[in-house]
């Protein structure tokens, strides 16, 4: 299903998620200080590009808590609703639950991106 999936995924809703953090990486690397939130988007958008095979894991302390508001208060929201939207539509349609199911994952990425590892 990997492939296949992936291949399909990049064609129906990837791209348009994948790009969507590939912009707000830019965003933030225009700013010298963003440039490690940058840094992170471009890694969480090769996941939105192709994420089937993958898995996201959760982990992290205090500083990955504060850096999870700070992103919240200046992009993640946006990322996520749009992720989420995408999961509505898919899961419309009994053929699209698997790809619905992975934009609930890049949603949940979007709001809790520091202190999560792609594995995969």
């Amino acid at each position: 299903m990997g492939c296949i999936g992936n291949a399909l995924w990049f064609l129906f809703g990837g791209l348009l998620l994948g790009l969507g953090w590939t912009l707000v990486g830019v965003l933030w690397c225009v700013t010298i200080v963003g440039i490690p939130v940058g840094m992170q988007c471009f890694k969480f958008a090769q996941l939105a590009f192709f994420p089937f095979g993958k898995e996201v894991y959760y982990g992290g302390g205090a500083g990955s808590f504060l850096l999870n508001l700070l992103w919240l208060l200046l992009g993640g929201i946006a990322l996520a609703l749009e992720a989420a939207l995408i999961g509505l539509v898919f899961c419309a349609t009994i053929v699209g639950i698997p790809f619905g199911m992975q934009c609930f994952k890049i949603a949940k990425l979007a709001l809790m991106p520091f202190g999560a590892e792609v594995v995969g």
